[in-house]
């Protein structure tokens, strides 16, 4: 069985050596869809019975080991040295420097590496992450997903 639980959150990036507007400064509205798999609990009178996950734990687990980091954030490439030598200028800023270009595609496989961990065989029954959908726009997303799933299809991204 498959859940699927959506968060929303806010972040500045740049993509340095892109060849047209994102290579400034300028942020997004991202949506970020954690799928799970796994089986639905079966256990007679448990708070879970009837469920893989209670969407509330999901959200509460995402929100803890990376919305909440990545929320109201700058995502900085750690090589993108100017941008990260000017952020750490300004008192309190919050920025998220990273080892990979912060692309919607890394963006998704960096949330995909960080959240698998997060969220194995919770309740004993089988609970994985299956993929990762981050949306950058309302019309262009990254998936990453477990290696041996079809890959979906996705418009590209700055």
């Amino acid at each position: 069985m498959l859940i699927t639980r959506r968060l929303e959150f806010d972040a500045g990036h740049r993509v340095p050596s892109h060849a047209s507007q994102c290579r400034h400064l300028h942020g997004h509205r991202y949506a970020l869809e954690i799928t799970l798999s796994g089986e639905i609990i079966r256990t007679e009178g448990a708070a879970e019975e009837g469920m893989v996950m209670d969407f509330s734990e999901v959200k509460a687990i995402a929100n803890r080991v990376l919305v909440d980091r990545w929320d109201h954030a700058f995502l900085a490439y750690q090589d993108d040295r100017k941008v990260v030598e000017f952020l750490a200028t300004l008192p309190g800023h919050k920025t998220v420097v990273l080892p990979v270009v912060p692309t919607a595609e890394n963006l998704a496989a960096e949330a995909f590496r960080v959240l698998d961990v997060a969220y194995r065989d919770t309740y004993g029954n089988q609970l994985r992450l299956h993929r990762v959908r981050l949306y950058e726009t309302p019309n262009n997303w990254a998936d990453a997903e477990r290696p041996g799933t079809a890959p979906s299809g996705a418009e590209p991204s700055c």
